[in-house]
């Protein structure tokens, strides 16, 4: 199902469609007070008229059925009118928190991902991936545990050019379909809180814990032979030891088969309750056709042997409420006799057997369309975004007006930069110096995400970047660990040797690193820093360190040409620093501390 193509203005379609679904929720709340009106003068018409049948004995009481059934009808009618509300209500809450993120007015109001935050991942926590006003709170608008899983895990890893190139297409095609992206954000309130995405796949691909033919068989011939025992002595009068014969021996099977029936039907309460969550979802894109070739693959997936996932899931509910009907009276009397819980678990397992395997298919493509639709979303509000461009050759990296995707647009600044490439000339190591407070870690981290963004297959805030594949390594939050006992320096130390393991994998290491080894004697500082440096280029790395030492500034001079130092500039007038966080050839010619020191007061 295709959708009309949006309007190019993330912001002027979001209000648009924000206003349309409060009048929605205006039309139901009118309706809904009417409803209650009515329903109370129902409510005091029948009791008016259950006086005169009861207490004057002047009407027939059957009158009061009428509005008994008016009242039934209205409450079912209400509950509707209730649901289409909360609905619309959703969707006004998603468009308002688009355009919450184009207003810059996000953080703090999505999902943070914090619970993928890993302290020995090379950059995450550097490069503020997760957590409270992160690039992950940013980016996801997935409504499911999966798709939050699937976009972490792609900002986590970089991946193969072949595989960015499938997601900028499946990107690009998602970009305006905010009708599926609504869908699936509203339909996937209940399936993010009530999945979690490993124990469903694991219970499906689990050994069925009954899986006999011969007993199944047997099972349901004595249940048919139960049956038959019981018309033939209740019609005909035939000897009730017959009945009794079958009896015993369902219960010798009974009891024999019990502890695995038993482990099956507790086996299967909590997945096929989320299942029926999921199912919701799997309708929803069911219903959607694409083009490109990752989203048909993606949507291919979801069918096994030519059957939607949702009909399939829809047997299983069916078992499930013939399972809980256990607690009916009738059930009650009969289930014995026709070995009711028994003959289900068979045919629950036998579920598990068949589609069991298949579970883990369909939630990975639930998760993948969820991520593609964030990264969708993200391209949509930022259209002046490019996707990179990826090219062959020695590791380069080359951006044109490169800024933070997390800074807002007004107060972004954005600066050219090229590191590495054929070029003999081309540096692969720039050295950046500056006072404090001029943007040299922001420097670093505007880098490292848009690299993170590139290589997962996102546009990247830049107005052009062309880069070979890379992996990513920084040192720019190291801090000590009172637990571990260990001080900063050596935790950085311990950082810097993990990025040296780096460069011996499949990609050229982009490294980043603030204030090199700042935690030592400046002797000291400059023997080792020039060391790791001239060691990470020596292994094809490229990269940016920031320092106030000016004496590490002489790195780039031991580089054999491949280095290069950039500086920014600060401004002290009238008592007030200011900054144009603009990147400039060369060394930094000044320091701002005592500056700063004597605007606070301390006299120095």
């Amino acid at each position: 199902m295709r959708e009309a193509t949006a309007s190019l203005d993330p912001r002027a379609e979001y209000q648009q469609r924000l206003e349309a679904r409060r009048r929605i929720v205006e039309h139901h709340d009118r309706l809904h007070i009417r409803l209650g009106n009515l329903r109370l003068a129902v409510a005091l018409l029948g009791a008016a008229m259950a006086w005169m049948a009861f207490a004057e004995r002047s009407w027939p009481s059957w009158l009061l059925a009428g509005p008994v059934v008016v009242f039934v009808a209205l409450a079912v009618v209400h509950e509707r009118i209730l649901r289409a509300r909360a609905k619309a209500e959703r969707a006004a809450r998603f468009y308002q928190r688009g355009l919450d993120r184009i207003g810059n007015r996000w953080a703090g109001q999505g999902e943070d991902g914090a619970r993928f935050l890993d302290d020995t991942h090379p950059y995450a926590l550097d490069l503020d991936l997760f957590g409270h006003g992160s690039l992950f709170e940013l980016l996801s608008t997935a409504r499911t545990r999966a798709g939050e899983e699937t976009l972490a895990r792609w900002l986590l890893a970089p991946a193969a050019p072949s595989e960015i190139r499938q997601r900028h297409a499946a990107v690009e095609e998602l970009r305006c379909r905010l009708d599926l992206r609504e869908d699936l954000a509203l339909l996937g309130e209940e399936v993010r809180a009530g999945i979690d995405s490993e124990p469903l796949p694991r219970w499906g691909e689990q050994p069925p814990l009954l899986d006999s033919t011969a007993l199944r068989a047997l099972a349901a011939a004595l249940s048919l032979a139960a049956l038959a025992a019981f018309v033939a002595w209740a019609a005909f009068g035939a000897n009730p030891r017959l009945l009794l014969g079958v009896l015993a021996v369902e219960a010798a099977v009974g009891i024999f088969l019990r502890p695995r029936v038993l482990a099956a039907v507790r086996a299967v309460e909590q997945p096929a309750h989320d299942l029926a969550l999921m199912a919701e979802v799997l309708v929803r894109l069911e219903r959607e056709t694409f083009s490109c070739a990752r989203l048909v693959e993606v949507r291919r997936a979801l069918n096994t042997g030519g059957v939607p996932p949702s009909r399939r899931i829809g047997r299983l509910n069916r078992l499930i409420e013939l399972l809980d009907s256990r607690d009916n009276v009738a059930v009650r009397l009969i289930g014995p006799p026709l070995m009711w819980s028994t003959q289900l678990a068979f045919a629950i397992e036998s579920w598990r057997k068949h589609n069991g395997p298949a579970v883990r298919r369909w939630i990975s493509a639930v998760g993948e369309i969820g991520a593609l639709s964030s990264l969708a979303c993200y391209a949509y509000e930022h259209p002046s975004d490019p996707f990179p461009e990826f090219v062959e050759g020695p590791a380069a990296l080359e951006a044109e007006g490169i800024t933070h995707p997390l800074l807002a647009e007004d107060r972004a600044v954005r600066n050219d930069l090229r590191l590495g490439g054929a070029a003999a000339d081309a540096p692969c190591v720039l050295v950046v110096s500056g006072s404090n407070m001029s943007g040299k870690s922001t420097l670093l981290r505007t880098l490292g995400v848009n690299t993170v963004l590139a290589m997962a297959g996102a546009p990247v805030r830049a107005r052009r970047m062309r880069l070979t594949p890379l992996t990513v390594g920084a040192s720019i939050r190291v801090t000590d660990s009172l637990q571990g006992g260990s001080s900063r320096f050596y935790a950085e130390i311990l950082r810097l040797r993990r990025l040296l393991d780096l460069t011996k994998g499949p990609l050229p290491l982009l490294f980043l690193l603030d204030e090199l080894l700042h935690g030592t004697n400046s002797h000291d500082r400059h023997i080792g820093a020039e060391a790791v440096v001239r060691s990470l280029a020596a292994r094809g790395a490229l990269g940016l360190i920031t320092t106030h030492d000016l004496a590490l500034t002489r790195i780039p001079e031991t580089l054999d040409g491949r280095g290069a130092n950039i500086h920014f500039e600060d401004h002290f007038e009238d008592g007030r620093i200011t900054f144009d966080y603009r990147i400039r050839p060369g060394v930094t010619g000044k320091s701002n501390a005592l500056e700063l020191m004597r605007s606070v007061g301390i006299e120095v």
